[in-house]
């Protein structure tokens, strides 16, 4: 480490599976830009003493958040809250002005590659869509707020949530007026849908696989998955077999890493090498 030299990070627990490192790196070096991202495991016990000693060290730009310290790190960031939701995880802290300011731009990482498919030639704009079109979420972990945010975004009037926990979602969601929001309980079939969303981690390396496979979704629509080590899950590879559109978690891991660099460095991510840059994430 270069001892004068500014530096962001990724933190989590664990972290040594992160590819952040990679793409902020690759961002850095393609710009020439002097700095330093990391991976930092910091364990939910260690997060206040983390903050603490990044707050007073000038060279630190921010970190990136992951699993499992999105809500912790509530009780240690400034949040500006956004009343429409009660409970809003971050994965992004930058200091400004003496404080630690915690953000969420998962939010960018959902709506980049998804808002293009829905709009697409041959799929009906969510916002005037009849009430019928219907998306389905899996999970009610710190992943559910930037995938309902930007399905309500994107005009979505009927949502189901599958968990295990239905209190834990209403914590995240609040009342939802203007919405349908069905909730199913872990394990029920799936309604028939045009977009599924698997907001767990199941399916990812470590963990069982997700028991759910694509065959409720409708003939044009889209599986989104959050899972991207490995790369190409059970779901994934289930809706590629039945012809669905399908974004994959790299290409959502890239979308809420490029602003979260702006923040950190002062310039655009520089994206007209996204190319290349999978083909470095996907060795």
């Amino acid at each position: 480490m270069t001892p004068e030299m500014p530096y962001a990070e990724v933190i989590g627990d664990p972290i040594g599976h992160s590819k952040s490192p990679l793409i902020h790196k690759f961002w850095l070096e393609k710009l020439g830009l002097e700095g330093e991202y990391r991976a930092t495991k910091v364990t939910p016990d260690e997060l206040g003493g983390y903050f603490a000693s990044r707050r007073d060290d000038p060279l630190w730009r921010g970190c990136n958040i992951t699993m499992p310290l999105k809500l912790a790190a509530l009780a240690h960031v400034a949040k500006p809250q956004d009343p429409s939701f009660p409970v809003e995880p971050v994965n992004l802290a930058v200091p400004l002005n003496g404080r630690v300011i915690g953000l969420n731009t998962d939010i960018h990482g959902v709506m980049e590659p998804l808002a293009p498919l829905l709009t697409n030639e041959g799929m009906l704009r969510p916002s005037s869509a009849p009430a019928s079109r219907n998306a389905v979420v899996l999970g009610a972990g710190g992943a559910l707020y930037p995938v309902v945010w930007s399905l309500l975004s994107l005009g979505y009037k009927a949502i189901t949530l599958v968990a295990r926990d239905r209190a834990k979602v209403a914590t995240y969601l609040g009342q939802r007026n203007s919405v349908t929001i069905r909730y199913l309980a872990w394990g029920d079939p799936l309604p028939p849908s045009d977009l599924l969303v698997n907001a767990t981690p199941l399916g990812m390396t470590g963990y069982p696989d997700l028991p759910y496979d694509a065959s409720s979704i409708a003939g044009d629509g889209v599986v989104f998955e959050l899972v991207y080590r490995p790369l190409e899950t059970t779901l994934l590879r289930d809706a590629r077999q039945r012809r669905l559109q399908i974004v994959d978690g790299l290409q959502m891991l890239v979308g809420q890493a490029a602003p979260s660099f702006a923040r950190f460095f002062g310039k655009a991510a520089p994206r007209d090498f996204d190319s290349e840059l999978r083909a470095l994430l996907t060795q």
